[in-house]
């Protein structure tokens, strides 16, 4: 899909965690953080954004700063 992945396997598999329980966890705990609409949808969009950005394994802001977390035999 992209020209070169830039998002490593122990990277995604963060992504991925961290992505599910920030769409996840607003819905389920009760903190009042997320009691605010803004907040709750803040939180789900960066949930998303981390968890398509761990699907496709490539990162945007990783590619505007040269960073890759792939191995030289992934990419």
């Amino acid at each position: 899909m992209f020209k070169t992945a830039n998002v490593g396997s122990a990277d995604r598999i963060v992504r991925i965690v961290l992505g599910l329980a920030l769409i996840i966890l607003p819905f389920v705990l009760q903190i009042p953080l997320w009691e605010s609409s803004p907040a709750k949808w803040a939180s789900i969009a960066i949930g998303a954004v981390l968890f398509a950005t761990a699907l496709v394994r490539f990162c945007p802001l990783y590619r505007l700063v040269g960073a890759s977390t792939c191995n030289v035999a992934t990419k």
